[in-house]
């Protein structure tokens, strides 16, 4: 596996607070509808903070059933429960305050209890959305301003 993985992701304003995030290398995947929820926006699509929670639910079920199955367990299914509280801080800015995340695999049989007790104190560290988040992220950010008149093609 490559020491640095890139994802690039495209998001274009579709109206109001609505976004559409597209994955610029798989372009077969449709776009996902990103929304503010009421009153700033139509909650027609998860926000941020609620993609952030589904992206750590995700990577950690993805790791335990990873493990679950390396371990030769069989796996009926793997449900994930994720509830991230937004809070506000000092400053009146809203953050997520934290994220819990309720695993439940459904395993063939009691015999796999072992291997679920293995894995157990494993899989979290596996995670890397998990662990990226745990251990905070840096974030660059750029803002360049275009005027409309810049993306108008021209009459030459």
């Amino acid at each position: 596996m490559p020491e640095e993985i890139v994802h690039t992701i495209t998001l274009r304003l579709a109206q109001g607070y609505e976004y559409l995030l597209s994955f610029d290398r798989l372009p077969d995947v449709a776009p996902i509808l990103l929304d503010e929820p009421a009153p700033l926006g139509g909650s027609r699509g998860p926000n941020a903070a609620a993609l952030l929670a589904g992206a750590v639910g995700n990577c950690l079920a993805a790791s335990l059933l990873f493990c679950l199955r390396k371990s030769r367990a069989e796996v009926a299914g793997v449900d994930a429960h994720v509830v991230a509280r937004v809070v506000r801080t000092e400053n009146g800015r809203l953050r997520v305050g934290g994220i819990e995340v309720r695993i439940e695999p459904t395993l063939a049989s009691a015999a796999d209890r072992a291997r679920l007790e293995r894995c157990i104190g494993l899989f979290e560290d596996f995670c890397v959305v998990t662990e990226s988040v745990r251990h905070g992220i840096p974030v660059e950010v750029i803002v360049k301003g275009k005027a409309a008149d810049d993306l108008a093609p021209s009459a030459g």
